[in-house]
């Protein structure tokens, strides 16, 4: 791992290094890309271009299209009649399997539960009495009607994200939900992933996924109505896809790989500090920075991640993410170390330290905050009852994680008697003569019947 030291512009410098190779970006093409893009389309196209082309195509073309790229892209062959998995696929594995596992689904999913019901938006009711009339102003909550989750199925399976991102919408109160999962066997041939979506009460689960998969829930093709509002994870392609169809619909973000910064002082312990690096570098990519001002840290957290990494099933590939995204930083003070990540606004930030709560209240910008030595990322990961599916990039300056809050829509709802109106009117016309807006001066003029309410000339 890289050991930055040096004034706090030089720390920047390096780490937004780090930060631009690991960012979204339609334009970056490898050598071994060009040549598959290439050997699929005819040219070399970059990852922008791709998804530009295969959104037409399913817009203009509807299913054939999705059939095709899916054909094309994933090597598995659908028709119109078996891209859905139907129903006793999803029944049979939820029969079949493990028994301890669906266990953990449920308990998961009534923390998830709690967590969100008590974050979820509710109507808001302002009354006031003007000139002896009455006006009422309501914020008036709803949710939406349908919503697109997306589900990796690439390297790995991952049931937490189906529980990360259709139990929020359940309890904001989503009618329809329409689960895309590439057909993969880390995918829609994974019995845990179909046996989840049983669980969670999802009958509309389809083989498809990338850029393909984001353009028919945006757009609708033949049997997947278009949804409100796209959700979830993916790769370069489904990230640009739900980019390229944002404002069509709603999405949640456009996420890129996993980030965690470990702020830790002296009472941190190296090898629980080692093991939270590598948990988000075993992603891979994926970004993992540790900030101390405890420089005697750097060493000892360097050697237990090299002990670890030995012992680990995938740490040759979170060896890899570490050599390219990782780094040990040492600052001169907490100061220091905290205006440092709110620069960088990590998805995931981890404060081990012997006060939490007091390093806490200097800093704004994270995605999840993980407080003590005792709570690892892992556990916001898959348990505790927020969502996973956070902003990355240093998006978390401006930007929150998924919640039942995404899944509502907030109203406006006014209500005036006459002798409200008659009130505020005067206020209204002024506003409008300003604006030379003389339309909306006659609609309050014509409501009070006085010599006001002929439109002048």
């Amino acid at each position: 791992m890289l050991k930055v030291t040096g004034s706090l512009p030089e720390v920047r410098n390096t780490l937004s290094q780090i930060r631009r190779r690991l960012g979204i970006r339609g334009d970056i093409v490898s050598d071994s890309g060009r040549r598959r893009t290439i050997e699929l389309f005819g040219e070399p196209l970059t990852p922008q271009q791709v998804v530009e082309r295969i959104c037409a195509d399913v817009r203009s073309e509807g299913i054939a299209a999705v059939l095709r790229y899916t054909e094309k892209l994933d090597g598995r062959r659908f028709t119109a009649d078996t891209l859905r998995v139907p129903g006793h696929e999803l029944a049979a594995a939820h029969q079949t399997a493990d028994r301890e596992f669906l266990h953990t689904v449920r308990y998961v999913r009534a923390n998830i539960e709690q967590f969100q019901r008590a974050v979820l938006p509710t109507d808001a009711t302002v009354r006031r009495e003007l000139g002896g009339g009455h006006v009422e102003l309501r914020q008036r909550c709803v949710p939406l009607r349908r919503v697109g989750v997306c589900v990796p199925g690439g390297a790995a399976a991952y049931p937490s994200t189906l529980l990360m991102t259709i139990v929020p919408a359940q309890v904001a109160g989503v009618a329809e939900i329409a689960v895309v999962v590439p057909p993969t066997e880390h995918g829609a041939f994974n019995r845990d992933v179909l046996a989840v979506c049983h669980e969670l009460g999802v009958r509309e689960v389809y083989r498809m996924g990338g850029a393909q998969a984001v353009a028919a829930l945006a757009y609708g093709i033949e049997g997947v109505p278009r949804v409100d509002k796209i959700v979830g994870p993916g790769n370069l392609f489904v990230a640009l896809a739900k980019r390229h169809v944002y404002g069509e619909v709603d999405i949640d973000s456009i996420a890129g790989p996993s980030e965690v910064i470990v702020l830790a002082d002296a009472s941190a312990r190296p090898e629980f500090v080692a093991a939270d690096l590598i948990s988000q570098a075993e992603h891979s990519p994926g970004s993992s920075i540790l900030i101390t001002w405890h420089q005697p840290l750097l060493d000892a957290v360097e050697q237990a991640v090299e002990r670890q990494l030995q012992q680990l099933q995938r740490g040759r590939l979170a060896r890899e993410s570490l050599e390219e995204f990782g780094a040990l930083v040492a600052v001169d003070s907490l100061d220091d170390a905290a205006a440092l990540t709110d620069w960088m606004a990590p998805e995931h930030l981890h404060i081990s330290t012997s006060d939490p709560q007091a390093v806490l209240a200097r800093v704004r910008n994270a995605g999840a905050i993980f407080l003590g030595h005792f709570t690892p990322v892992a556990l916001g990961d898959y348990v505790a009852g927020p969502s996973h599916v956070l902003p990355t990039g240093g998006t978390a300056r401006f930007a929150s994680g998924l919640s039942a809050v995404d899944f509502v829509k907030r109203s406006s709802v006014i209500a005036y008697d006459a002798a409200a109106l008659a009130h505020d009117a005067e206020h209204v016309r002024r506003l409008a003569d300003r604006e030379g807006l003389t339309a909306h001066r006659f609609s309050v003029d014509i409501r009070l019947q006085d010599d006001r309410s002929t439109p002048s000339s």
